[in-house]
């Protein structure tokens, strides 16, 4: 499976993230909720959803390709939710 993440990061509605991804050149819109972004690193939140997703961006990008490889994608659309988050 070929997982080559394109952007840009734009804003959603919820105020997450929204980050297009090219899977086996099929697009694949990922969602990272607003409460993944806060949860991610609680003690360093940004008040922008974007800037917080580009501060974690390689952590969050690894686990929408774990769920991505794992065919977790429905319609084209991929969330990555607080429970993804591996919270050490």
């Amino acid at each position: 499976m070929k997982i080559e993440f394109i952007g840009p990061a734009v804003r959603a509605e919820d105020d997450g993230v929204l980050f297009l991804a090219h899977v086996d050149g099929r697009k694949i819109q990922c969602h990272f909720t607003f409460e993944a972004l806060e949860d991610i690193d609680p003690d360093s939140l940004q008040e922008d959803p974007l800037a917080q997703f580009d501060a974690h961006k390689l952590k969050l990008l690894s686990i929408a390709e774990d769920k991505l490889l794992k065919g977790m994608a429905i319609a084209d659309r991929l969330s990555v939710y607080t429970s993804d988050l591996r919270l050490d």
